[in-house]
């Protein structure tokens, strides 16, 4: 990053920071937590130990980070290296993500910058301005990836409370900042999981790994009555909507099923999963014991954006309720092929070209790599 970038968004990190401690506060048993940050330019910083809102708020202003995390992990000594922290138990995080979803939009709002030239441009074979294929790939994500991911979200809601039993009161939605929300299941039996179970976990909630017998067809003598109803709770009611569709097209869809026979049957099961019921989580995320994550409150160095707690998420606008950067008008060079919005305004495209906009909008292009500061 040049440094004229660097300390322009340094400058506007610890602005918002100091502007919006109410937003920022360490979470409970923050004593037991590990935190970290990184600052723009360098790597992560880990093992630290804070205890209070004014141990976090010094941290910020002293070292303005560009991304702060905290750990889902509690332990009896967070501060020291990871094998000697002696680990207790980890809240239960699931992380659901626009890029995860295959959305037929995301092509509309992705673009490439080269590595080589810093050329940006629309997604080709290769760069137009030097022909190299060494690239990284921008998103803006749209409205429609929002929504997909809330879509999602929702149904894991719903497998968490009505499969699991877990109270609704102990589950906190966050948006990530960038492109996704985070699901926190606090004060749960379920914390106690190890990795391993939490994988077996995930395997469940993603549908994954399901074989026919669990679903009525037994291999070697299949019966009508052994197949799921629609009515029938969790998973073996899900499977017959997805199957069948109405209680009038159940016997049909049934001696289809057996007319096909057992392996068709598996991979019918193998690409629902994969395609429809299956709720679409990173699995990595929910089985790492000793991650550290965002913290609730901070900006996202991906986008500017805040990693700001959902109280509704259906009425929830990413682009407008977490971009929190003022409006001061300020001038960047920015050179960005896809239209986007925040705050209900709308921005670009712009092809290498020197503009007056919010501050907001330009410190997202610049995290986006699509801007810098003149």
């Amino acid at each position: 990053m040049l440094e004229n970038d660097l300390k322009f968004l340094e400058e506007t990190f610890k602005q918002y920071y100091f502007d919006h401690f109410d937003l920022i506060h360490v979470p409970d048993r923050s004593k037991e937590r590990e935190y970290g940050y990184k600052k723009f330019n360098s790597g992560m910083i880990r093992h630290m130990s804070l205890k209070t809102d004014k141990d976090l708020h010094l941290m910020l202003m002293t070292n303005v980070p560009s991304d702060v995390f905290c750990s889902n992990g509690y332990y009896s000594f967070p501060n020291l290296p990871m094998a000697e922290k002696d680990w207790k138990e980890a809240d239960l995080i699931f992380d659901i993500d626009a890029k995860d979803l295959n959305l037929p939009c995301r092509k509309d709002h992705t673009c490439m910058k080269c590595i080589s030239c810093g050329e940006i441009y629309l997604l080709q074979d290769l760069c137009p301005k030097c022909n190299s294929n060494k690239v990284d790939l921008i998103s803006l994500p749209c409205q429609n990836c929002i929504s997909g991911v809330k879509k999602e979200v929702l149904n894991l809601v719903k497998i968490l409370t009505n499969d699991l039993q877990i109270d609704d009161k102990n589950i906190r939605i966050s948006f990530s900042g960038n492109e996704g929300f985070h699901l926190y299941v606090a004060n749960s039996s379920y914390n106690q999981l190890g990795s391993k179970e939490r994988s077996d976990l995930i395997d469940y909630i993603m549908f994954r790994r399901a074989i026919p017998e669990r679903f009525g067809f037994k291999k070697n003598n299949p019966s009508r009555s052994s197949f799921p109803d629609l009515d029938d709770p969790g998973w073996s009611g899900r499977v017959a909507k997805n199957l069948f569709g109405s209680r009038s097209k159940r016997s049909k869809g049934i001696t289809k099923i057996i007319s096909d026979g057992y392996s068709a049957y598996q991979q019918s099961l193998t690409e629902m999963g994969k395609n429809s019921i299956g709720v679409k989580i990173d699995p990595n995320v929910t089985v790492d014991i000793h991650r550290i994550f965002r913290l609730e409150g901070s900006l996202n160095s991906k986008s500017g954006l805040v990693k700001l707690a959902c109280k509704n998420i259906e009425k929830f606008n990413p682009y407008t309720d977490a971009c929190l950067i003022d409006d001061k008008v300020v001038e960047i060079s920015a050179s960005s092929p896809i239209e986007f919005r925040l705050k209900n305004s709308k921005f670009g495209p712009y092809t290498n070209e020197k503009i007056s906009v919010p501050k907001y909008a330009a410190v997202y292009m610049m995290c986006k790599g699509m801007a810098s500061s003149v």
